[in-house]
């Protein structure tokens, strides 16, 4: 993390952005730069291999793995086991596209298997034995695709054979390479006819042997999949410390802050979560007070606002070329203006925000999404966001989907307060946004959204 930090502020303007697949991104390097920063990085055990191209991209799993109190299995060394066998392995050098897996054995499902190209998620089956079942197929961009549960029990011993059998499949897909844009690996399930049956078949031919039928399925009904706070480890006396990073934008000094601390009151370990966030495990828990106390000063949040938890964001445009509108910054400062508008608000939300409809700030899976827009505003072009509602991941996975309203960035803290204020009024209990926002309707959220309908009485 002092590594990360220090070529940070030598060479990329102390830029340090963390991913929704738990690393680092840095900007603004120069070309010639890049030999110094890799013989760093290397220094330290880091490496870029795997951040992109059309190879396995890195391996992500639960970032509490092996420290969770409520895990069904630690499977960090099954998920370096595949990461050690794929990434940097010329057999899959060159596949039609990228390619994410996830293997977790956290019953969170924190790594977001649902929409990973391979989903890999521990089980428990009736007899006791904890295996796993595997998603495949997952991905969200401009053509979303919930994965598909393969109907096989999985023994984590063939979880490498199973995970590298599948990447080969998608290898030689060759009918995937004729249009790059439909190249992911859901195009097989979405254009080209298979089907989970037809699937695990090829996957048992290849393989030589039949995989065990599957057990009860078991998706997390839980809305957070962030692991934030401080909460108890199963290692008896031990806990961890989950930090907040809003939209996952962090400062050398910050991230050397923490790195501080987790010397101070842990082992010297630090995670990286799939919500852009950072852990500090092994803290003891006589000591966890004052972690708490010393860590105000770093201006990164534990126990964060539902508006600093949920809000998530892609790089956009300051630094994408991708992108339509800026995200970062905007999502920084509308998560603060949505917490002093709406100071009572303790509801659990997602609110992802992407700058284009390459789904990068995942806002496909989000309670609301924004994806950016260009809209025309007297004559004059304006940077705005298009809104999706009904997203989420879990026992009842759903897709968000556009609700016909579009505004201007610097109206969008207006109209969010419209909603959530209104959600807060008219819920009825237990109700969550994905729930009221779908018995609402469309039309309702759009007039809600849009000013067009005021505020109910909040229902007894």
């Amino acid at each position: 993390m002092r590594r990360i930090s220090d070529i940070s502020d030598e060479y990329a303007r102390g830029s340090i952005d963390i991913t929704n697949r738990q690393n680092f991104q840095l900007h603004w390097l120069r070309i010639e730069d890049i030999p110094a920063i890799w013989e760093s990085l290397a220094e330290v055990g880091w490496t870029s291999m795997g951040a992109c191209g059309d190879n396995p991209r890195t391996v992500t799993g639960c970032s509490l793995a092996g420290v969770e109190h409520d895990e069904l299995i630690d499977a960090s060394p099954i998920a370096v086991a595949v990461d050690t066998r794929l990434n940097g392995n010329p057999d899959y050098g060159n596949l039609p596209r990228k390619f994410k897996i996830t293997i977790t054995g956290c019953q969170h499902w924190c790594s977001y298997p649902e929409i990973n190209d391979i989903g890999v998620t521990a089980v428990r089956r009736a007899d006791g034995v904890v295996g796993f079942h595997i998603r495949v197929g997952g991905g969200l961009s401009t053509k979303p695709h919930l994965a598909v549960l393969l109907p096989a029990f999985v023994h984590a011993e063939q979880v490498p054979d199973v995970v590298e059998t599948i990447t080969a499949i998608f290898r030689d897909s060759d009918e995937l390479r004729v249009n790059r844009s439909k190249a992911r690996f859901k195009f097989l399930f979405i254009n080209h006819g298979w089907s989970a049956a037809s699937f695990l078949a090829e996957v048992g031919r290849r393989l030589g042997y039949k995989l065990d039928p599957q057990a009860e399925d078991n998706a997390p009904e839980g809305h957070y999949r962030d692991h934030i706070g401080v909460h108890p480890q199963k290692q008896a006396g031990l806990s961890y410390a989950g930090f907040s990073v809003v939209s996952g934008r962090i400062s050398p000094d910050q991230l050397r802050g923490l790195a501080a601390l987790a010397d101070e009151f842990g082992d010297g370990s630090l995670r990286l979560s799939a919500m852009q966030n950072i852990l500090i495990t092994n803290i003891k828990n006589e000591r966890t007070t004052e972690l708490v106390e010393r860590s105000r000063a770093l201006g990164v949040a534990l126990n964060g606002s539902p508006f600093q938890r949920g809000t998530a964001s892609c790089t956009g445009s300051e630094y994408c070329k991708l992108a339509i509108t800026e995200t970062k910054l905007f999502s920084i400062r509308l998560a603060q203006e949505l917490e002093d508008r709406l100071p009572g608000f303790t509801d659990t939300v997602k609110l992802h925000i992407a700058g284009c409809p390459n789904s990068c700030g995942q806002h496909p899976i989000a309670d609301v999404g924004l994806q950016g827009v260009l809209l025309n505003q007297s004559g004059v072009q304006v940077e705005g966001f298009d809104f999706f509602v009904g997203g989420g991941l879990g026992k009842n996975s759903t897709l968000g989907h556009r609700v016909g309203f579009r505004t201007p960035a610097d109206e969008v803290p207006e109209a969010l307060e419209r909603l959530f204020s209104t959600y807060s009024n008219e819920k009825l209990a237990g109700e969550s946004v994905r729930a009221w926002t779908g018995r609402v309707g469309d039309a309702g959220v759009k007039a809600i959204l849009s000013g067009a309908r005021a505020s109910a009485s909040p229902v007894a």
